[in-house]
């Protein structure tokens, strides 16, 4: 692995029957915290290799790889999902979205537990969400509420780590927390193109992340 600048070049070779395979990172960018892109070559393939080595890498991209989110939440101050709590300008909704919102990476299995206990007046971000030393907040600049009064905000959490995209029945659990919408996925977008040469014998396959 070399890094330059903002430039992350990856090199590794696979030999497969007489031919060298590389696999090459050719540009990299990291807008954000949350956000970093990556283009990636594999060559030399022979013809009809690259969409069946492309389309496999972006079911494995999309659909295999696993992320950790808030998947609940339970404070004794909601009474239901869109109302609204005194001393806190946003609405109970829109606290559960950037909960939703806040990225994660762990060595979890399954499921624990977390909380938030701030009092204000002040904002509520995501370095305030208390975690086992397994889970960490890529961005802890993440927006939660602001408490407008000297009011306590105390919310539990269920962090859980899966695969894909799950949608949870819009009601409650017994235990009188409400559900978020988990996008397990790391990987949002993967697209894959292919560059013939040789008179259409060989291949190259781009692989953008």
């Amino acid at each position: 692995m070399i890094r330059s600048n903002n430039i992350i070049m990856v090199r590794e070779k696979i030999t497969v029957s007489t031919q060298t395979l590389q696999w090459k990172c050719v540009e990299s960018a990291a807008d954000s915290k949350r956000l970093l892109y990556g283009r990636f070559i594999l060559s030399p393939l022979m013809k009809g290799q690259a969409d069946t080595i492309g389309i496999a890498m972006r079911r494995a991209l999309l659909g295999e790889i696993e992320g950790t989110c808030i998947t609940r939440a339970k404070s004794e101050k909601i009474s239901h999902e869109y109302a609204t709590i005194m001393g806190i300008q946003e609405s109970v909704h829109e606290i559960l979205m950037n909960l939703k919102e806040i990225i994660l990476r762990s060595n979890l299995y399954g499921t624990c537990e977390a909380s938030i206990c701030v009092r204000g007046p002040g904002y509520v971000t995501a370095q305030d969400i208390i975690l086992l030393p397994y889970v960490k907040i890529v961005d802890n600049t993440q927006h939660i509420a602001s408490l407008m009064e000297p009011i306590e905000l105390v919310i539990g959490l269920q962090i859980e780590k899966n695969r894909g995209y799950l949608i949870k029945a819009p009601n409650t659990f017994q235990d009188g927390s409400y559900p978020i919408d988990p996008v397990f996925m790391p990987v949002r977008n993967a697209n894959d193109s292919i560059h013939s040469y040789e008179n259409g014998n060989k291949e190259i396959l781009f692989l953008e992340i």
